[in-house]
């Protein structure tokens, strides 16, 4: 697996909005500042702030941003602006450049299509806080863990226990993202289940028995026999239904817990505040105790 360039003072990094059109200008512009303050240089592509119904652009106009800055020396890193949905339009286009040109590739929820792609072209990729979250923490952890990554350090994750962990230890290549985009990338040219992984996963305004029926999509897919470790992440504005037999992580635990692998729970990954970056693609060991849990990658 391939590792982008690190960055250094003076890179530059270009702003796409390969999906929905930029909901919030004010969080953008200040994480514009923020990459500015961490020594960076900051291009917004043409359509970065603009709008077509519900899109940035048009399927051109987005696939020609993101495109034109694979192609472009001068471009360091990519940072997605917003999610959403729009990715997948531009999939088969972005995975041909990528795979010639890598660069650090930045984003979530949406943008799980890009990284999926990365993995792919056999690339490591930022699944990573994007505008709005990095600007409401711009002195906070997960800042300051993707200006750290961006430069070549990898920091060790540590988490607190949760009551469901499955405690083990595992080794194996960290993939992961939104529960929905990954599910709707089965089976394609873009399923980034793969044995031996380690799967960490999040979602966003799903009900609780959508999450169990994806789930349970993973299971008869034989996907969770294979993982070698689970990382359960925040389920921002998921609406519970305790009819189904618990809330969600009860839910996800019951059908995890007969795989024997180490399983964390509360990961801070996802929609919510505590969405700490993670590098997709690179091997990593994940360690669950009664004590608490540590992610930490390795060569």
């Amino acid at each position: 697996m391939n590792k982008p360039a690190n960055l250094v003072c003076g890179s530059t990094v270009g702003l796409v909005s390969p999906a929905g059109a930029v909901r919030n200008l004010t969080a953008l512009h200040a994480t514009v500042a923020l990459l500015h303050d961490w020594g960076f240089n900051v291009r917004l592509a043409p359509h970065a702030l603009t709008q077509e119904g519900y899109y940035s652009a048009s399927t051109a106009g987005r696939a020609g941003d993101i495109l034109s800055f694979i192609k472009d020396d001068e471009i360091a890193a990519i940072l997605c602006t917003y999610g959403g949905y729009g990715c997948v339009h531009i999939a088969d286009e972005f995975y041909t450049a990528i795979k010639k040109h890598p660069k650090w590739i930045i984003g979530m929820s949406d943008c799980c299509v890009l990284h999926a792609a990365c993995l792919r072209a056999e690339m490591m990729s930022l699944h990573s806080p994007q505008c709005t979250q990095l600007s409401a923490q711009p002195g906070g952890a997960a800042a300051e863990c993707l200006r750290s990554m961006l430069s070549g350090n990898a920091p060790r994750c540590t988490v607190e226990p949760h009551p469901l962990n499955i405690q083990g230890v595992a080794q194996g290549r960290l993939v992961g993202g939104n529960l929905s985009v990954l599910c709707s990338l089965l089976r394609t040219p873009y399923d980034i289940f793969k044995p031996g992984t380690i799967l960490f996963i999040e979602d966003v305004s799903e009900p609780a028995h959508r999450i169990e029926r994806m789930m349970h999509t993973l299971r008869l897919a034989g996907v969770l026999a294979e993982l070698r470790g689970l990382l359960v992440g925040s389920f921002h504005h998921c609406p519970e239904n305790i009819a189904l037999g618990g809330d969600i992580y009860h839910l996800i635990y019951n059908i995890v817990s007969e795989y024997h692998i180490p399983v964390c729970f509360g990961f801070p990954v996802g929609h919510g505040a505590a969405n700490i970056p993670l590098i997709e693609g690179a091997q990593a060991q994940l360690t669950v105790t009664a004590s608490g849990v540590s992610l930490e990658y390795f060569a």
